[in-house]
């Protein structure tokens, strides 16, 4: 005897197909969620500005490592590097490599990079800065000019590693 759900109209062969195909569905989703939880991991280092707000410097989840935009902030301070975008740009690739160490990664680690300018016209400083962090093998990346950063900043990094 077939057992069907309003929903759906059922004979002997469709349930035993949709039992073969839901059920281990919803236990790889059962996994994932479990493996998710025990699998994140906070990562965290006086060598970075601390966060600004209620989120961290990076996560590592699984091989991939998650690292918040970063502002040219000097750690234990709340002052920028420079007023300029060169000095910025310089302190946020230092920040970022100091969470990428922390993490048990590096610039060669990275695989994608997200860049955002308070100011386009400052767009080739910030990539020739960028450029000396990633000489061979460059990440992919995205840059996108934004109205405002946090704390007026003009450059904000973030990025995603292989560990």
């Amino acid at each position: 005897m077939a057992l069907c759900s309003k929903a759906f109209t059922c004979s002997r062969s469709s349930i035993a197909f949709t039992k073969s195909v839901v059920r281990p569905a919803a236990v790889i989703r059962f996994q994932r969620a479990r493996m998710s939880v025990s699998a994140k991991q906070v990562v965290s280092t006086e060598e970075a500005p601390a966060a600004l707000g209620p989120y961290s410097q990076a996560i590592k989840a699984g091989n991939t490592l998650y690292v918040s935009g970063q502002i040219g902030i000097v750690p234990g301070t709340k002052d920028f590097a420079s007023d300029g975008v060169e000095g910025q740009t310089e302190q946020v690739m230092k920040n970022m490599g100091a969470i990428l160490k922390a993490a048990g990664a590096d610039y060669a680690s990275v695989v994608k990079t997200t860049i955002l300018l308070a100011d386009m016209a400052d767009f080739a400083t910030v990539n020739g800065i960028y450029g000396r962090f990633f000489p061979e093998n460059p990440p992919a990346r995205a840059t996108f000019a934004v109205k405002t950063l946090p704390l007026n900043a003009k450059v904000e990094i973030e990025c995603i590693a292989t560990l």
